[in-house]
């Protein structure tokens, strides 16, 4: 499986009925049009009594486990799931040799309450990636007896990040970032772990080919509440994928295919003979900062009193307006951001920075606009 097919094959597979950011449980259902009836179940209910989805493809001995959406605002990586499906339904040789070697259960929304909504937490406002051991959620109660009934080989647990994040300290934004997780709270390097590291290793590989440094790593802190946590310390090599940000892509357009080459790298790998396990290179892998900001205006003065010059970091803030998300632009520091970047970055090269309405900016300030100079500067995605 070469980056050159993958990318040849995707605008033919790409699921035209799934874009943006906001995707929800009648997003995918019409999807659903496309794909066999059989393929689809449902596999229990939201808080909200709302279905949650499960797909299943292949016949193969190697069971994997996929699942999206666990954080309702999270969607990147449910559209390149149906773009993974779509490409299953075609016969092409390559979906065959996956599909004969594994058998593939995949819940593209697993909170689908919490995507309704556009929030990380689900209808009773619990984190279901912190309800793992309690299983008090009805969702986390669907996702256990699956993982029980199904008894997989591998788990891709399935994310999207903030734009804040950034390879290790560079100016590269993390455009994906991966983690083998612990399994103990003194984070043994075990077998299921190890696998996990070398399937993230191979895929950075693919990855460095498309996004040269722009690929991390989640620092693999312990906690047992988390899902990847649990599921690992059962033995099964969990695989955390994370969509982050690609330049002005706020859409998330091409993460999405990002994922989709990501999710496809590892399901050929477990296909084929593996061989070695080679987990060293995982330790290549950067770890992630957090050292962005979406738009910083550099070298502003933000009063007719004060000759200092700050910086202004300024965060969007997803809101869901009308089935679309709107994209706030917020104030979150004044200050110097000499260690920080800007997916955007502005030079007010001394000059005074005020809002829309001429008053000063400050902290928590929402600006679609700020004038400089009385220019007007769009801060908008």
């Amino acid at each position: 499986m070469t980056l050159e097919f993958l990318n040849r094959i995707f605008p033919n597979v790409k699921s035209d009925a799934l874009s943006g950011r906001y995707i929800t449980n009648s997003h995918i259902e019409n999807c659903f049009k496309n794909i066999p009836g059989d393929y689809i179940s449902t596999i229990g209910y939201s808080v909200e009594k709302r279905p949650i989805y499960g797909l299943r493809f292949g016949t193969g001995p190697q069971k994997v486990l996929l699942w999206s959406q666990m954080h309702g605002n999270e969607s990147t990586t449910t559209k390149a799931l149906f773009d993974c499906f779509n490409l299953f339904l075609t016969g092409h040789t390559i979906s065959n040799h996956i599909l004969e070697s594994c058998t593939i259960v995949a819940i593209p929304i697993l909170n689908p309450d919490g995507a309704e909504r556009y929030t990380r937490l689900n209808a009773n406002s619990v984190d279901l990636n912190r309800d793992a051991q309690r299983r008090s959620q009805p969702e986390s109660q669907v996702l256990s007896a699956v993982f029980n009934d199904f008894k997989p080989h591998y788990c891709f647990n399935l994310h999207g990040q903030r734009t804040i994040y950034n390879v290790g300290h560079t100016a590269m934004s993390s455009v994906l970032s991966f983690l083998s997780p612990a399994q103990d709270s003194e984070r043994s390097l075990t077998h299921n772990r190890k696998v996990a590291m070398h399937l993230i290793s191979e895929i950075n590989k693919i990855l460095q080919q498309e996004i040269p440094n722009a690929v991390a790593r989640y620092d693999d802190g312990f906690n047992l509440d988390c899902v990847g946590d649990t599921f690992q310390s059962s033995g099964v090599p969990t695989l955390l994928y994370e969509a982050g940000h690609f330049p002005n892509d706020y859409n998330r357009e091409e993460v999405r295919r990002l994922v989709f080459i990501a999710i496809l790298k590892g399901l050929d790998l477990i296909s084929s003979a593996m061989g070695p396990i080679d987990y060293e290179g995982y330790f290549e892998i950067s770890e992630n900062g957090k050292q962005f900001y979406d738009i910083i205006i550099r070298n502003a003065r933000i009063s007719d009193h004060s000759q200092d010059l700050v910086d202004l970091g300024i965060q969007y803030v997803e809101r869901l307006n009308d089935g679309k998300i709107d994209f706030v632009p917020t104030v979150e520091a004044i200050s110097k951001l000499d260690d920080f970047f800007g997916h955007k970055e502005i030079d007010a090269k001394g000059q005074i920075v005020k809002r829309g309405d001429n008053l000063e900016i400050k902290v928590t300030n929402e600006n679609d606009f700020v004038l400089i100079n009385n220019e007007k500067i769009v801060l908008k995605p």
